[in-house]
């Protein structure tokens, strides 16, 4: 038997009953995914909530459609995971983002490490990775919409993070990723660097703040490979 397809769109403030769809949404939508009248559709609202509805309407640069009552979603782990992520030259930094939010993530906290080769994150590039974050929940079929903060210093992160559950890439560790977080619940944060690596002193700041550094094999990772490949060992097996 053949399923239905399922269009996905994002809506700030879901209620159930009509609502006309205009702008990006409205586009992806009609333009991107032919979405025509009669087929399903799920909207969502970026912080946990979608609702089923049918498209009733569609047009040039709106759509419209009747929603049912909003319910939480279900595409989020019990393990809450943030990325803490050091700024990364070109496109590397959207894709962590991207794949990171596929693989949910709760939140990004870009910072600016030592050895990054960039020194700051323009709000272009911030609304930039704030879309790409949206869209990515929206493919994989997610309620929530991570946030990514603004970029701030290591010093700054440390003190925001401090007194929380808190791991590091540390190629000297002994510790392993499975020995720092053994639930499958809880909050933790993983803290990943540029391409040059953390400097020692944000390695002795990171231990003196009580954040611990693990093991991720005899395999050596790139900046932009780390955060999935974290995130993918903290959550993927929960469909295993």
């Amino acid at each position: 038997m053949k399923r239905e397809r399922v269009f996905r769109v994002f809506l700030d403030g879901l209620r159930p009953g009509p609502v006309r769809v205009t702008g990006d949404a409205a586009h992806h939508l009609v333009q991107v995914l032919r979405c025509r009248p009669g087929q399903t559709v799920i909207a969502f609202d970026g912080e946990g909530l979608e609702a089923e509805g049918t498209v009733t309407e569609t047009g040039p640069g709106h759509a419209s459609l009747e929603l049912g009552e909003p319910r939480p979603g279900s595409g989020e782990a019990a393990l809450t995971v943030t990325v803490a992520v050091a700024l990364l030259k070109g496109d590397k930094l959207r894709d962590v983002v991207r794949q990171g939010t596929e693989l949910g993530a709760a939140a990004f906290r870009p910072f600016i490490s030592r050895h990054a080769d960039v020194r700051q994150l323009s709000p272009n590039r911030l609304g930039r990775l704030r879309r790409v974050a949206q869209e990515a929940a929206r493919q994989s079929g997610r309620a929530v919409v991570p946030p990514v903060h603004e970029a701030v210093t290591t010093a700054e992160l440390t003190d925001t993070l401090r007194g929380q559950t808190v791991i590091y890439a540390d190629p000297l560790a002994e510790q392993t990723l499975a020995a720092a977080v053994p639930g499958t619940d809880g909050e933790v944060t993983v803290l990943t660097g540029p391409e040059g690596g953390f400097s020692e002193g944000e390695i002795s700041l990171f231990q003196e703040s009580g954040f611990q550094g693990v093991w991720l094999g005899t395999r050596i990772l790139r900046a932009e490979t780390a955060p999935p490949a974290l995130l993918s060992a903290l959550l993927l097996p929960e469909a295993l």
